[in-house]
């Protein structure tokens, strides 16, 4: 991930920032923890189930989108549970006697949290096998003829692993988890109490109607919620009574450039330069990421999935399209290619929420 992608406002990744903050407003127990009920429901019962037993938690496969709270479930799972939580990711574990070392410290029990378990090295995934199954480490000493293999055992522990690519994982692997969620978006109601939680820890004044409208514009994602929250705080401080209104949080929002549907710059410019530029598409990525001035990977990672989410953007086998939702909403006129997919059979003239299509005209 660039820096430009970790530094945008909207990005779900964690932003440093986030990471003085973060501890102090997540929820500790899954009573505190709001949205993902099914998800909640499941890991209470698995939960009890494995206290009552007295045994450790199967293993626990999260993924989804970034900022959905992955990690924070991984250290709810361990609060509920009793147990210590050892936090790692996947990009830091770089040889098998990483792990060996991780492994061997752990207490009976134990929670350990991989991050990003899709970059795990395959040398490092193959000494997690047997430790997930047999809970023991299979390692060789020596080379050559006098090479010699030698078992350890290991204490009964649980692993999270969470990842933002599901797909990358190896079937070896993901078949080892017990439990197995995906996170989903957050909706507007949802993240209006989790805004209004994050204002209580941190001691700001925030009416209802006020965090429903940061809710509104923070892409079904807390972190970018509690981000938002912390920018608006900073309006309503300086440029206010210190208390986040409807219209203050309105205000300070439209000042960062994020619209009503949390749209920032980069996002308009990419839909502008889609349905203006090249008429609505079909175009190709790379072409779209010059035309905007930004790398492919931002485009793809950062600007795209949102965009795609909302409707506003379809990926076919010959580009980037745009839609006619796309269109309305930055108030662009429909290019004349998109037309014929969305008119009524019939073939009147209006399109299917009763507007009157504005034809695109190339001037040029």
């Amino acid at each position: 991930m660039s820096d430009e992608q970790a530094e945008r406002l909207l990005a779900a990744t964690s932003m440093r920032e986030d990471q003085e903050s973060e501890l102090s407003l997540r929820p500790r127990a899954l009573r505190e923890y709001i949205g993902q009920d099914k998800l909640k429901e499941n890991l209470t019962v698995f939960i009890q189930a494995a206290l009552k037993r007295k045994e450790s938690l199967d293993h626990v496969l999260l993924y989804g989108p970034p900022g959905l709270g992955k990690t924070t479930l991984a250290q709810i799972i361990a609060n509920e549970l009793g147990v210590q939580l050892r936090v790692t990711s996947g990009p830091a574990i770089e040889r098998a006697g990483d792990l060996a070392a991780i492994l061997t410290n752990l207490q009976p029990q134990d929670v350990l949290f991989i991050d990003e378990i899709h970059r795990l090295n395959r040398a490092v995934e193959e000494v997690l096998y047997p430790a997930m199954e047999d809970f023991c480490l299979d390692i060789v000493i020596g080379k050559g003829p006098s090479a010699r293999s030698i078992r350890i055992d290991l204490p009964r522990f649980t692993l999270v692993g969470a990842t933002t690519r599901a797909g990358m994982l190896t079937s070896p692997l993901r078949d080892r988890f017990g439990v197995i969620h995906r996170l989903e978006y957050y909706r507007p109601e949802e993240l209006e109490v989790i805004v209004v939680r994050a204002a209580s820890i941190l001691q700001v004044p925030i009416e209802r109607e006020g965090a429903y409208e940061i809710a509104l514009r923070a892409r079904g994602t807390p972190r970018i919620a509690n981000r938002l929250l912390k920018r608006v705080r900073d309006y309503a401080q300086i440029l206010a009574d210190g208390v986040i209104t409807a219209k203050v949080a309105h205000q300070s929002l439209q000042r960062l450039e994020v619209d009503p549907l949390g749209l920032d710059h980069t996002d308009r410019r990419f839909l502008h330069a889609l349905i203006h530029k090249f008429a609505g598409g079909p175009v190709g990525v790379e072409t779209l990421a010059a035309a905007i001035s930004e790398s492919v990977d931002t485009v793809e990672d950062v600007v795209e999935p949102y965009l795609m989410q909302l409707g506003f953007v379809n990926r076919t086998p010959r580009g980037r399209m745009a839609t006619i939702a796309a269109c309305q909403h930055m108030d662009l006129s429909v290019p004349a290619a998109l037309l014929p997919t969305a008119l009524p059979r019939g073939g009147e003239d209006e399109l299917p929420d009763g507007k009157q299509p504005r034809l695109f005209v190339d001037e040029s």
